[in-house]
């Protein structure tokens, strides 16, 4: 069975350029010129991935991530921004409110078909199940939820990968620039700096004082080292 895209582009030449070459490489993509049905339409049914424009009529890009992200059903699909914004602050911007990637127009139609595949390479559950449970944390890999005191806390997708890779490497102090190479792969928007913003993003989730980590801890000059008392995976 195809994969699902659901792509937000408010002009019709692009969009069915966009289309024509992401089911050339057999995808499934349902169009939308506006934001209109596609938060509803999301929920029936959810797709694989959302690629956003960000100026479009009903509403912007940034609005609609901002509430798929808050969304417990499609948090965790990925969101890639396919936008003529190239500035560097509107990147950040995409990035903190949970984007997965951003490519600017104009664009090659090879590179974004591309990038839409590292990015669901990137989301790919595993084959068996695994879990790894910590005093009152428990982070479910295949179905990639968190739960805290046996409370299921909404994430993206990136924030956690993130917090898995870290979480199954207990002890070992790993760089901005590794965390990179093993979460974000060839993303081409973020930085090392982009790391930090998610390390905020979980502790804010795990941790009973984000600005005192027992968990997720800053290795000044190093990077970041993940300490759990008790690992159980199955």
């Amino acid at each position: 069975m195809s994969q699902t895209i659901f792509v937000l582009e408010d002009e019709a030449d692009i969009s069915r350029l966009v289309q024509y070459h992401l089911e050339g490489a057999g995808f499934t993509v349902r169009p939308y010129l506006a934001i209109g049905s596609i938060l509803s339409d999301a929920e029936r049914q959810p797709p694989s991935l959302f690629l956003l424009d960000i100026m479009v009529p009903g509403g912007d890009g940034l609005d609609l991530c901002r509430r798929l992200r808050s969304n417990p059903t499609l948090s965790v699909v990925p969101i890639i921004f396919l936008t003529a914004r190239a500035a560097e602050n509107d990147r950040v911007h995409g990035l903190e409110l949970g984007a997965d990637d951003y490519i600017t127009k104009p664009f090659a139609t090879r590179e974004l078909v591309a990038r839409v595949k590292a990015v669901l390479r990137r989301f790919e559950r595993p084959t068996a199940p695994s879990v790894v449970r910590f005093e009152h944390i428990e982070i479910d890999a295949n179905a990639m939820q968190l739960r805290v005191r046996g409370e299921l806390v909404t994430t993206t997708a990136t924030e956690f990968r993130l917090l898995d890779y870290l979480a199954r490497h207990p002890g070992r102090v790993f760089s901005r620039d590794h965390l990179l190479d093993a979460v974000w792969g060839d993303a081409r928007f973020v930085t090392p700096r982009s790391v930090d913003v998610y390390v905020r993003r979980i502790r804010e989730k795990i941790e009973d004082d984000a600005e005192l980590p027992r968990y997720l801890k800053t290795m000044r000059g190093a990077g970041y080292r993940f300490e759990i008392p008790k690992v159980v995976a199955q």
